[in-house]
């Protein structure tokens, strides 16, 4: 008896065990189930995301495209010229109907071969006649005396490159970029000349404006911390000590951003046709990969904001006393140095107008206009020179070089007469 109940319970532990055996072999098997179908989902996951994909790129592709075929077929002429400045065929093709051939042309004084003309001599029909210059078979290039590694003498009345060096290559402008800052402002806000009402509002200097000139280490005029200012202060701050916080000041003012400021400045560009060669990302100058100008371009920006009354009459202040406020009762006296430093120094003319700039990256720079004995122009444009100093020496021996012979003459004809 005892050894049929002993056989009873051996065959139930077996089919106990054989039961859990079969119980782990199923739940073995929902596992790797399981598994299959997450991996299932997971590449068939991975594969409509990957057409997805594919068809949204294709889309864009032909968005692309057709932006670029709207953009090719309504492009102006003088837009579609190289980054050297060289007029394209698109543009000859486009005003005479025919296929333009390439002139072959030694090297210039710029140092660059196959110049035909001068790159912005053509300018759009929607906009004002912009200054131009060109060389001529008398342009000279800058001798050894020069320090400067670029920069470009101009004869404004004939429209002529007297010298240059390397005139035509991007180079970092540093605060000369203060020129497009005050011309953009000025002619967004409609100012010509300083009757206008504009030029007595008031901008806070606010923290934004502090801390982006103390980051970046800029220049300024010495306004504290939620002191106000004119926007004409704003104007003649930005040029004569090259204050980074009126330039600032003067942006948010007009476009109510830096960034939407600079935005302007670009268009400016584009409206003086220098758009292919200079490019600003700020309005105070400092360095930046895509912050690039040429001397000839600067030149044409100075002519241009010489143009406008008020700005001619800032571009050419000595000194200048800011508005009276609390924080300053009696104002602040600033200067344009560059202007008092050359004016004791005889260049046969004139300096009227000047504004420099300076960046460890891009040497010592400076843009002035001048004037000989008879009141004729030239626009003179220097960068990377190794001081102060120098960059002055080299403003000086160009306009004591090519100003000489013109107002000795006109000179002498006044005491003849």
């Amino acid at each position: 008896m005892s050894s049929l109940n002993d056989d009873l319970l051996q065959s139930e532990q077996i089919d106990e065990e054989e039961w859990e055996r079969r119980r782990r072999l199923k739940r073995q098997q929902r596992i790797e189930e399981m598994k299959r179908q997450k991996a299932k989902t997971q590449m068939i996951y991975r594969c409509v995301t990957a057409a997805a994909v594919l068809a949204l790129f294709l889309a864009g592709v032909g968005v692309v495209s057709a932006i670029r075929s709207v953009a090719a077929a309504g492009k102006e002429p003088s837009q579609a010229g190289t980054q050297s400045g060289g007029d394209s065929a698109a543009y000859a093709e486009a005003e005479t109907g025919e296929e333009a051939e390439e002139e072959s042309l030694p090297v210039d004084y710029t140092g660059q071969t196959n110049v035909s003309r001068n790159p912005y001599e053509e300018t759009r029909e929607s906009q004002h006649v912009v200054f131009s210059a060109a060389p001529t078979d008398n342009t000279a290039n800058f001798d050894d005396t020069i320090v400067s590694q670029y920069g470009v003498l101009i004869d404004v009345d004939a429209g002529t490159i007297l010298a240059g060096k390397d005139a035509m290559t991007q180079m970092n402008p540093a605060s000369m970029t203060k020129i497009l800052t005050v011309l953009t402002a000025a002619d967004v806000l409609g100012i010509q000349d300083d009757s206008s009402e504009i030029l007595d509002d008031t901008i806070t200097i606010t923290r934004e404006i502090t801390d982006y000139c103390f980051v970046n280490g800029c220049s300024v005029v010495g306004y504290e911390l939620e002191e106000t200012a004119t926007v004409r202060d704003l104007f003649y701050g930005t040029i004569l000590p090259s204050g980074a916080e009126t330039a600032l000041g003067l942006a948010i003012y007009t476009a109510g951003s830096h960034e939407a400021f600079v935005e302007m400045m670009n268009g400016k560009l584009e409206e003086l046709g220098l758009s292919e060669s200079t490019h600003f990302t700020n309005c105070v100058g400092i360095y930046d990969e895509q912050h690039y100008s040429t001397a000839y371009d600067i030149a044409v920006i100075l002519k241009e904001a010489s143009e406008n009354e008020f700005l001619k009459q800032v571009l050419s202040a000595h000194t200048y006393n800011t508005t009276c406020t609390e924080e300053h009762p009696e104002g602040m006296l600033i200067s344009n140095l560059f202007l008092r430093r050359i004016e004791d120094r005889d260049t046969h003319g004139e300096v009227i107008c000047g504004k420099t700039g300076y960046v460890p990256r891009a040497g010592h720079c400076a843009a002035s206009l001048a004037a000989d004995g008879s009141g004729r122009e030239y626009l003179c444009v220097t960068a990377d020179s190794s001081s102060v100093w120098q960059c002055i020496r080299d403003q000086v021996e160009l306009y004591q070089r090519y100003l000489s012979a013109g107002s000795e003459s006109d000179m002498q004809t006044d005491e003849n007469a």
